[in-house]
């Protein structure tokens, strides 16, 4: 029997898949050959199975390096029904689970042990491990080792010593999230001594709609979306905690089955509700970014972001939470002016070198044009993974939700009115300027009198407000102040004419 065949063989004994997704065969191979490798991969491609069964099939220990708990928790009570002999050293473990883990690592029985990253600096730890035989080490959630990923864990640094002290084993490294310079930077840091192979396969997720609103009444806007799909499950991603318990008690107020889901809550409240959310069906899960990663549930049938993600990066990761049965999924995300301002803030508040602070500005305006940018969804996400695509005809925009037009004169308007009215006022202000509105602010700076005034009278402020918004998202404005807020012009007006949209909330 070739090593394949004993694979494919394996694959369906113990975990019933008849045959292997792609792009696991050949990670799987190289992995079994004891080669370093980097492999990217989407969400729901079967990332695991490149390292648990290799551990099956050939014996050894294999380390995993997972970044949470309840990832660790969900896979090995997955393996141990399955019947493979797994296990996780981690603060949640009393001191006689610690020690049947060690035991059971001395008696050679287990075939895959999960760490965290902190207890594998811990001193001696690696070393214990190589004396138990371990062979192998794969490092989950690969992009945590990278400064310029989204979830950076300072921790991840340093397993490239951890994996010197176990005696070499043979790494694999995986994650969903990895664009260019993520990879290069994870194979600086976990591949110090011999360069990988590197498999990265298709971001695509066809089978996921996407859809982007501007803020309007938020908490109307999800409930209109939920409407339409009582009874399935899903995620409601919140940027606070405040905020997730807010909007799961006002979902619960609409006859939803909502729960809130943070960092704040104790371990034993996240456990339950987790495993409820993981078992039942039409289970709303309104939570942080500390929900998601790793959570094993097929059906999850959309993914709403209540606020603007963090980046490029953490949105495809956090959608690509929905749909990994292979059937459709929807999403939906909001955002507004005040998040990109405050994104922006979040940056240049940051203690970081010229270099850094570029392309944390850069990745920031890749987030905003896909926000506001004109054209296919799809292809604007995966071109920022360098992946060409056509039009996917399922998005917002290639389902004509998203009415488009020619805006270069309006943009001129208002950018002409941010510069005549001294760069400093937010985007009411400059609304009411334009609009001809003789409000008294507009009278206290003597603004009815500059040529801008009422030249675009013949739309209403909120239209220019959005405008506005697009002109901040394409970076042909910016913050005047983080203090105070405001605009100022930026080199970039001086570019390419800017085209914003035009049908600011304009869906079906």
């Amino acid at each position: 029997m070739t090593d394949m065949t004993a694979a494919r063989a394996a694959l369906s004994s113990v975990f019933g898949y008849a045959d292997f997704r792609p792009g696991q065969a050949e990670i799987i191979a190289a992995h079994r050959a004891g080669r370093p490798t980097l492999a990217v991969m989407p969400t729901g491609s079967g990332k695991s199975m490149c390292y648990q069964l290799p551990a099956i099939l050939d014996g050894g220990l294999t380390v995993v390096v997972s970044p949470l708990i309840a990832l660790m928790r969900d896979q090995v009570g997955a393996l141990e029904r399955q019947g493979v002999a797994a296990a996780a050293l981690n603060s949640s473990n009393s001191e006689a689970e610690t020690a049947a883990v060690w035991r059971a690592i001395r008696e050679k029985s287990l075939r895959l042990i999960y760490v965290a990253p902190e207890r594998l600096m811990i001193e001696g730890f690696a070393e214990r491990l190589k004396s138990a035989g371990a062979s192998r080490l794969a490092v989950d959630e690969a992009h945590c080792v990278s400064e310029w990923g989204h979830d950076f864990r300072p921790e991840y640094r340093q397993i490239a010593r951890a994996a010197a002290a176990m005696g070499h084993p043979a790494v694999l490294a995986l994650t969903a999230t990895a664009g260019r310079a993520t990879r290069a930077d994870i194979v600086e840091r976990l591949f110090p001594d011999e360069a990988p192979e590197i498999f990265v396969h298709s971001f695509d997720r066809p089978n996921i709609s996407l859809a982007f609103a501007e803020k309007a009444a938020p908490r109307k806007q999800i409930v209109a979306f939920l409407a339409r799909r009582r009874g399935q499950s899903g995620i409601v991603y919140c940027a606070s905690r405040a905020g997730t318990e807010r909007l799961a008690d006002a979902l619960n107020a609409h006859g939803f089955d909502a729960l809130a889901y943070h960092a704040g809550l104790d371990s034993e409240t996240r456990r339950r509700r987790q495993d409820r959310f993981l078992q039942e069906d039409g289970v709303v899960m309104v939570a942080t970014v500390a929900f998601g990663m790793g959570v094993n549930k097929p059906d999850v049938r959309f993914v709403i972001h209540a606020d603007m993600p963090s980046s490029v990066e953490a949105y495809y990761q956090e959608i690509g939470r929905a749909g990994r049965d292979g059937l459709p999924a929807e999403t939906l995300t909001l955002y507004s002016l005040e998040d990109m301002a405050l994104r922006r803030r979040q940056i240049d508040e940051k203690a970081l070198d010229e270099t850094r602070m570029r392309i944390e500005h850069r990745r920031l305006g890749a987030l905003a044009m896909l926000c506001e940018g004109a054209g296919c969804r799809r292809q604007q996400l995966l071109g920022y993974f360098d992946e060409a695509s056509t039009p996917c005809g399922a998005c917002d925009h290639c389902l004509g939700h998203i009415r488009l037009r020619d805006a270069t004169l309006e943009a001129q308007k208002a950018l002409s009115a941010v510069a005549r009215t001294g760069q400093r006022f937010g985007a009411g202000h400059i609304a009411d300027v334009l609009t001809g509105t003789d409000s008294p602010a507009v009278q206290r700076h003597g603004h009815a009198g500059i040529k801008t005034f009422g030249v675009g009278a013949d739309r209403p402020r909120a239209h220019w407000m959005g405008l506005v918004r697009q002109l901040f998202a394409v970076q042909a404005l910016a913050e005047a102040s983080a203090e105070h807020g405001g605009f100022r012009l930026t080199e970039k007006r001086r570019g390419d004419p800017v085209r914003p949209r035009a049908g600011w909330s304009c869906r079906s």
